[in-house]
């Protein structure tokens, strides 16, 4: 059973600190978990109008089984290049990179050539309005209660992670998504049920994420925002079982620096690196948050940045390592820095039908880099 455990401000994998005593260009690698952004792992969709939008190439028809079953069989290639976590979304993520309501035309465009009758009302149906994600990607139901299909694809790939020896980073709620749970009730609820299924489970590799970027104002209920989401924090880290807690924190943008009650109420800190123009920046934000009124130690991580450039010596990558930051791989693939793509089965890891590989070169990059800095048996770790 792979066990993920908190040491200061390091990680710490069966007992032992993670990439143990490993150092790149003069920066301690020992106690990070270094990982890649994988939300949609166990994505479906129980929209009608939407679903045929995720089809497979080959077969026509979208897949939640082959989707999920497709990233288990990758997890050990991606251990092998020296990978430590996965961050999956019970709520997924944005399947098509960043979705904008204006941006909705190409959306109706392709589900017209599935429903030609389809008008805004019925792909919109129960919403708010078209600034509403249409997709039902929501492993909650109404009144918060986990769905089976989903509570089974995540037992079958946190099950695969620990055999991989892979943590898993579970985030619980998606902006745009968390309008499906009836109200503040429902959203306690769906903690409840997440973290009691973790720990009935005995996934002892699992941290908990509450929301990804609690601090866009998109979010539909008071309690997943800044002012309040540490009432979830603290509720996720009450649930126990034999005696044994769950790790939780919560995201943020680079726009919003963690509360003093998020940085009480948390285990680790989670950052994105979306949208901030240059490496001097990241480094920047993490010297801010640890210079923050209610921060202690502990591990701040970034579990989200859609930046690149692993060829330059100077990148977001090697930016959160200068400040001992845990970094997190998110590729888009074509809507990386904002803008909107669908899958095509190969680009990304963001946009279903997602390609699980690490067969395109921007993947390839990432990963060869990873290995060159944990020393890990893909590539050999040149520049160390």
């Amino acid at each position: 059973m792979t066990t993920i455990a908190i040491d200061g401000e390091d990680w710490r994998i069966d007992g032992a600190p993670t990439y143990a005593g490993r150092a790149f260009r003069g920066w301690r690698i020992e106690g990070l978990l270094l990982n890649s952004r994988m939300a949609n792992g166990l994505f479906d969709d129980d929209n009608p109008w939407t679903r045929p939008l995720w089809a497979y190439p080959d077969t026509g028809r979208w897949d939640p089984e082959r989707n999920t079953t497709e990233l288990a069989r990758a997890l050990p290639a991606y251990r092998t290049h020296g990978l430590l976590a996965i961050a999956v979304n019970l709520q997924g993520g944005s399947p098509l990179g960043y979705y904008r309501g204006e941006r909705r035309q190409p959306l109706l465009a392709r589900i017209a050539r599935a429903h030609p009758a389809a008008t805004p009302a019925d792909v919109w149906a129960g919403l708010r309005g078209v600034e509403s994600q249409p997709w039902d990607a929501s492993a909650f139901d109404a009144a918060g209660r986990l769905k089976p299909g989903y509570a089974a694809r995540a037992a079958r790939l946190c099950a695969a992670a620990d055999a991989a020896g892979l943590a898993v980073i579970l985030g619980l709620f998606y902006f745009g998504q968390d309008e499906r749970l009836r109200d503040e009730t429902a959203v306690r609820r769906a903690v409840d049920e997440a973290c009691g299924f973790v720990l009935h489970q005995g996934l002892a590799n699992v941290v908990i994420e509450v929301n990804n970027e609690c601090d866009i104002p998109r979010y539909e209920h008071a309690i997943l925002t800044p002012p309040r989401v540490h009432e979830l924090i603290a509720q996720a880290r009450g649930a126990t079982r034999g005696g044994r807690r769950l790790l939780v924190g919560t995201s943020f943008t680079p726009r919003t620096p963690p509360p003093d009650a998020v940085c009480r109420a948390s285990d680790f800190l989670l950052l994105h690196g979306n949208g901030i123009d240059d490496p001097a920046g990241l480094a920047a934000l993490v010297d801010r948050v640890r210079a923050l009124p209610g921060y202690r130690p502990m591990p701040v991580v970034f579990d989200e940045d859609d930046h690149f450039a692993f060829d330059r010596p100077d990148n977001h990558f090697t930016a959160a390592l200068s400040r001992h930051a845990s970094w997190g791989y998110f590729d888009p693939g074509e809507a990386a820095g904002g803008g909107q793509a669908f899958g095509d089965y190969r680009e990304g890891f963001q946009n279903p039908p997602v390609d699980w590989s690490i067969e395109t070169p921007r993947k390839r990059a990432f990963f060869d880099f990873l290995a060159a800095v944990t020393g890990a048996a893909g590539p050999a770790s040149a520049g160390a």
